[in-house]
C-alpha cells in the first residue's frame, strides 16, 4: 500500500472501507460485463453461421426475397429488382439473373492465372510459390522469407508475410484452414464464389522501394475501361481517387476510403494497363480488373471482381450510384431453376 493509502486508511477508516468495497464491486461488474460481451459475440457468430447455412439450402425461388432483405439491412435502401437503375441495384440483379459460369472461373485466384496467361501473357502474373488443399501441406521451410498467403475463393482472406522468422507458422496454418471452411457465397449472395474449389495459394510478395504498392482497379463495362479506382498509402492511411482514362479526377468515390488529398502524375504504363484490362474484360457486362505497378515499370495482375463490395458500395456522393449504374447494361435474364 502506498504512503497516502495508509494515511487515508488511518484518518478515514469508514471511507477507506467503502472505497475498497466499491473497487471490488466495479472489478466484478467489469468481469461480468466482459463475459457477457463475449457470450453475445459468440451468439452473434452462431446466428450468422445459422443464417448462412439456411440460405445455402434455400429454394432458389426465394432468393429474390432474401436478396431484398439483405440489401435493405446492408444499405438501408429498398431494392428495385424489376427496374434496377443504380450500380448497386444492378449488381443485385446480376447476382440473381446472370449466372455466368465464367465468373467462378475468373474469381478463382488460382484458375484465373491460366486465363490471364492465355490472353495477355505469363509476364503479368505474380510468381506462384505453391498451391495447397490444407494448411498442413504447406512446407514453410521451402518458402522464401517474404510471401503472400491467400485462399482462392473469397476476399480479405490473405496474410502478407514480410519476415517468416517472426511468424507463428502453426497459427498461420490454422488461419488458412479456417478460411478454407468459410464460404462467402451466402454472406452477400455472391453465389459464384460457391463454385470455386477451395485452396490455399502462396505467391511472391510484391513491393516497391517506398513500401507502398498502389492498387489500380480498372472498372470495365462491355470490355471498355470507364474509370480507374486508384488506392494509395495502402499500408498506412489508404486514400482513393477515381480517374477517367485520360487521368482526370472524377467527382466521386465508392466510400471505401477517404478521397485522396492529391493525385500522382499519370504513369506511362496506364495505356498498357487499359489495354490488358479491356482484353481480360471482353464479353462481360461488368468486371473490375485489379492491377499493380512496380518500380521497375512492370505490371502485375491482381484479380477480377464481378461484385464489388457485394453491390453495396457506399457511394460519395450518393448520386454516383446512379451515374455508374448507367454504364452497366444488363444482359438477358436467366431465371434459376427451383
Amino acid at each position: 500500500m502506498s504512503f497516502w493509502g495508509k494515511v487515508i486508511q488511518r484518518l478515514f477508516p469508514g471511507f477507506y472501507k467503502e472505497r475498497k468495497q466499491l473497487y471490488k464491486t466495479v472489478k466484478k461488474q467489469s468481469r461480468e460485463l466482459a463475459a457477457a460481451r463475449k457470450e453475445i459475440a459468440s451468439l452473434h457468430n452462431q446466428l450468422r453461421q445459422f443464417e448462412r447455412t439456411s440460405l445455402e439450402y434455400m429454394d432458389p425461388a426465394l432468393y429474390p426475397h432474401a436478396v431484398r432483405q439483405w440489401y435493405l439491412h446492408r444499405t438501408g435502401n429498398i431494392l428495385d429488382l424489376d427496374n434496377p437503375r443504380t450500380f448497386n441495384e444492378k449488381i443485385q440483379w446480376m447476382k440473381l439473373y446472370d449466372p455466368d459460369p465464367r465468373k467462378a472461373l475468373l474469381a478463382d485466384k488460382y484458375r484465373v492465372r491460366k486465363w490471364v496467361a492465355e490472353r495477355i501473357g505469363e509476364q503479368y502474373l505474380t510468381p506462384l510459390l505453391g498451391v495447397y488443399r490444407y494448411g498442413s501441406e504447406i512446407d514453410f521451410d521451402a518458402l522464401p522469407n517474404q510471401f503472400v498467403l491467400k485462399v482462392t475463393h473469397g476476399s480479405h482472406m490473405n496474410v502478407i508475410v514480410t519476415d517468416k522468422t517472426a511468424e507463428d507458422l502453426a497459427s498461420l496454418r490454422k488461419k488458412a484452414d479456417a478460411w478454407l471452411h468459410r464460404s462467402i457465397a451466402f454472406e452477400g449472395f455472391e453465389l459464384h464464389y460457391n463454385d470455386i474449389p477451395r485452396r490455399i495459394i502462396i505467391e511472391d510478395l510484391l513491393q516497391n522501394a517506398d513500401g507502398d504498392l498502389p492498387d489500380y482497379k480498372l472498372w470495365c463495362f462491355d470490355g471498355k475501361v470507364r474509370f480507374t479506382e486508384l488506392i494509395v498509402n495502402r499500408k498506412t492511411t489508404p486514400q482513393m481517387a477515381m480517374l477517367d482514362p485520360q487521368w482526370q479526377l472524377l467527382p466521386f468515390t465508392t466510400g471505401t476510403y477517404p478521397a485522396a488529398e492529391s493525385v500522382p502524375e499519370m504513369p506511362e504504363q496506364i495505356p498498357e494497363m487499359i489495354r490488358i484490362a479491356e482484353i481480360l474484360s471482353e464479353g462481360f457486362p461488368h468486371v473490375r480488373v485489379d492491377l499493380y505497378l512496380l518500380d521497375s515499370g512492370e505490371i502485375r495482375f491482381g484479380e477480377m471482381t464481378f461484385t464489388t463490395s457485394a453491390g453495396a458500395c457506399r457511394w460519395t456522393p450518393p448520386e454516383a450510384d446512379l451515374w455508374v449504374g448507367e454504364m452497366l447494361q444488363l444482359p438477358e435474364a436467366q431465371i434459376p431453376e427451383s
